[in-house]
This record gives C-alpha cells, structure tokens and sequence, in this order.
C-alpha cells in the first residue's frame, strides 16, 4: 500500500499561479499512474492529470496548457503546477497513486479561485 499527502493549496487571484504538491511513502516508479483529481462543490469528482511511471502525461481538455504534472523521483513527489487560473478551477484537489488493483486517496487540499 501507499500513504499520499497533498500539499499547496490556498486562495489565488484569477490569472495567478500555484503549484500541488503530492508525497508518496514509498518510490513512485513502484506507483503505474500518479494522478490529481478534483471535486467542486455539488460536482462529481473529475481527473485533472495523470502521469505514468514511464512519464506518459494525460491531462483534462479542461486545463490543457494551463496546468503541467510532473514527476520529483528523488523525493518520491508528484507536482501539478497550475496557471491562469479559473474561478471554475475552485475546487478540492485530491492526489490518487493507482497501484493496480487498489488506488490510494490522500485527504485534499482546497484551491479556491477568485478576486
């Protein structure tokens, strides 16, 4: 099993930047997918971006050129760097690492998008 805790989130302006930060406990080359998903208020959750172990990047047609994941092997982090951010990007960020047959949830962290 894997133990995940986010980190980084807060209150941004529209058009600012912040960036999430995803601990694993163990190496995440053991980990097939890394991911961040992202539930709004009265929404269901959403996948936001997801990595691979390889390094393959997916991300939602919704944040495409705005947001970048990324991979910190060394210290066993995944990033997801945001930009010009939305109102609509309000939401909680959740970190899931899919080991195959489990997937594994961290507790969250709110990014709250407004003026």
């Amino acid at each position: 099993q894997v133990q995940v805790v986010e980190s980084g989130g807060g209150l941004v302006q529209p058009g600012g930047s912040l960036r999430l930060s995803c601990a694993a406990s163990r190496n995440i080359f053991s980990i097939l997918v890394m991911a961040w998903y992202r539930q709004a208020p009265g929404k269901q959750r959403e996948l936001v971006a997801a990595i691979t172990r390889e390094g393959s990047a997916h991300y939602a047609d919704s944040v495409k050129g705005r947001f970048t994941i990324s991979t910190d092997n060394a210290r066993n982090t995944v990033y997801l760097q945001m930009n010009s951010l939305k109102p609509e990007d309000t939401a909680v960020y959740y970190c899931n690492a899919d080991m195959g047959p489990l997937g594994y949830w961290g507790q969250g962290t709110q990014v709250t998008v407004s003026s």
